[in-house]
């Protein structure tokens, strides 16, 4: 057996094992220690898949990814699909592990099987790098690799227990966009302190855009510089042969008029919403943007905006079980005047119901005594009892049951059967959802919540109505639901003494009157089971069943 190969491999220098340089190697190792674009450029080989095992000689733009992660020590890159980024990175690993000692590599993915490729790659990469570049090889895994100088590269799925433990001078997140929220969010919080609190600890986050989630949020905050990461962006056109003749060839193989245009925008224009079926439309949403609170604390209470006693607030409450499952969610909504505004939401998937009420309380009455509607399909109502007659807080608001006409809101003066607190059914959704998509799009229901802004993101069109995509939430959302059906109800026009329907037709109306249209229907995101009469009033035809 060869004494130079490791377990039979050629190809691998084990440890122990001396060789003798000459000054050329000597000067060359020198030159690649210092400058990783000069190493990977000439010693790096990558496979090809038209022309096998070719040497890798990178295009300007992967050129600048190298420069950007190696001067800097928190990068995030957005990037295309099929842009050769995990070689590009990988790459860089591959120098930093050959000429650094001691240094441990976590290379985390989505999936398990695509972080192993990436570390495929390096070995590739490796095998074929002159005997007096390598280091000597001490554990050669599926999983991992360990050289001699004691640098060592681990490859998992990203998960909260993925790296802990260990200590990590680099940590690479590919396609991090990708990772289901509850994992990202977990993971982040628990390894983001630790890779910082390292002096030359580095962290590289890539990925191509899928929504508006926590890749979006830290995107965000380096581009506003609002955070020690630096971001880099790539585009499809950097690279040579694509252009407009080839994005039209791509958007017809994505699927053409059936959303191909759609894909293209998310996976190769590294648009965060590439969506069509979202309640609120995806042009909309691109230009909403959200901000840090005022106060926060860490039950999930976030306030933007300081309380006025002559101001009139509402806050609508869902209710959870507390499982870690759905959340504990309500809004506080300033309805003094149009356009409204949310100026405080809370987020909470722990909480009991029984302690919930305990929450809500202390923050109505920082707002001015905010009416509260509470939903109460599930649980709700247990909160909505303890508020009003344990607590004796009068502000609830309580709907009737009225046959065909469905619930109605009156304060609890409209009969006997009465119930504290909205029962969410298909007429109530129906008609908030509506309400809202027209008080969004028409810049008359304003917010800055990073939470909101998510769930409405991934608010999608499903049997026939509308819901959150599978691995998301929406209870945020349903609050800003409920809240565009109370708008629709005499009693809150009584508390605020305007009607928001008839200001946002009356809007619509004068639009078509400068533009000279002839006047026909007005399409102001209603269901087709509203009507609108001649003082802008939404009448909703209630379903038979409700």
């Amino acid at each position: 057996m060869d004494k130079t190969a490791y377990l039979g491999n050629l190809n691998l220098k084990p440890e122990n094992v001396s060789i003798e340089y000459t000054k050329e190697q000597i000067e060359e190792y020198l030159k690649c220690s210092a400058d990783p674009l000069y190493f990977i450029e000439n010693y790096i080989k990558i496979i090809n898949l038209d022309e096998g095992l070719v040497p890798f000689k990178m295009w300007d733009f992967q050129k600048n990814l190298i420069k950007t992660i190696h001067d800097n020590r928190f990068t995030i890159a957005k990037l295309p699909r099929q842009y050769g980024k995990s070689t590009t990175v990988v790459a860089y690993i591959l120098h930093y592990i050959l000429f650094n000692k001691e240094v441990n590599v976590a290379i985390l993915a989505n999936k398990e099987k695509i972080a192993r490729d990436l570390l495929g790659k390096i070995k590739t990469a490796y095998e074929h790098l002159p005997k007096w570049i390598q280091q000597g090889v001490g554990e050669w895994n599926k999983g991992s690799i360990v050289l001699e100088n004691g640098s060592k590269v681990i490859a998992a799925a990203t998960s909260a227990s993925a790296i802990r433990g260990g200590s990590y001078n680099l940590i690479l997140l590919d396609e991090f966009a990708h990772i289901e929220p509850h994992i990202a969010d977990d993971f982040y919080s628990s390894a983001y302190p630790t890779i910082t609190s390292g002096k030359t600890t580095k962290l590289v986050i890539v990925s191509t855009p899928r929504g508006l989630n926590l890749f979006y949020r830290l995107w965000t905050e380096a581009i506003e510089k609002r955070s020690k990461l630096v971001p880099i962006q790539g585009n499809w056109w950097d690279l040579p042969g694509r252009d407009a003749a080839w994005k039209e060839e791509t958007i017809q193989g994505l699927g053409g008029e059936n959303g191909g245009e759609e894909k293209f925008q998310q996976e190769y224009e590294t648009d965060f919403i590439g969506s069509a079926n979202t309640l609120i439309h995806s042009n909309k949403l691109k230009s909403l943007s959200y901000k840090t609170p005022l106060y926060k604390d860490a039950n999930g209470l976030k306030v933007y905006e300081e309380p006025s006693s002559n101001h009139t607030y509402v806050m609508v409450v869902d209710t959870a079980r507390g499982t870690g499952l759905d959340y504990n969610a309500f809004i506080v909504i300033d309805i003094t005047k149009v356009p409204y505004k949310v100026v405080a939401t809370f987020r909470n998937n722990e909480m009991s119901p029984v302690v919930y009420p305990n929450v809500i309380l202390p923050v109505a009455r920082k707002f001015a005594n905010a009416f509260i509607l509470v939903e109460i399909n599930d649980i709700g109502a247990q909160v909505a009892e303890i508020l009003y007659n344990e607590m004796e807080y009068e502000n609830v608001l309580m709907a009737s049951i009225r046959g065909r006409k469905g619930q109605t809101l009156d304060g609890g003066f409209g009969g006997s059967d009465i119930q504290l607190g909205l029962r969410t059914t298909r007429a109530v959704k129906r008609l908030g959802c509506s309400l809202i998509k027209s008080f969004i799009e028409d810049d008359k229901l304003l917010f800055c919540d990073y939470d909101l802004l998510q769930e409405l993101v991934s608010f999608v069109s499903k049997n026939q109505s509308f819901e959150a995509e599978i691995g998301h939430t929406d209870d945020l959302v349903m609050c800003l639901v409920l809240f565009g059906w109370l708008t629709t109800q005499g009693y809150f026009k009584d508390m605020v003494n305007m009607d928001i329907r008839k200001q946002i037709f009356d809007d619509r109306l004068k639009e078509i009157e400068e533009e000279l249209t002839p006047f026909g229907f007005i399409e102001a995101g209603y269901d087709s089971e509203v009507e609108i009469d001649n003082e802008g009033t939404g009448w909703y035809l209630a379903d038979p069943k409700y």
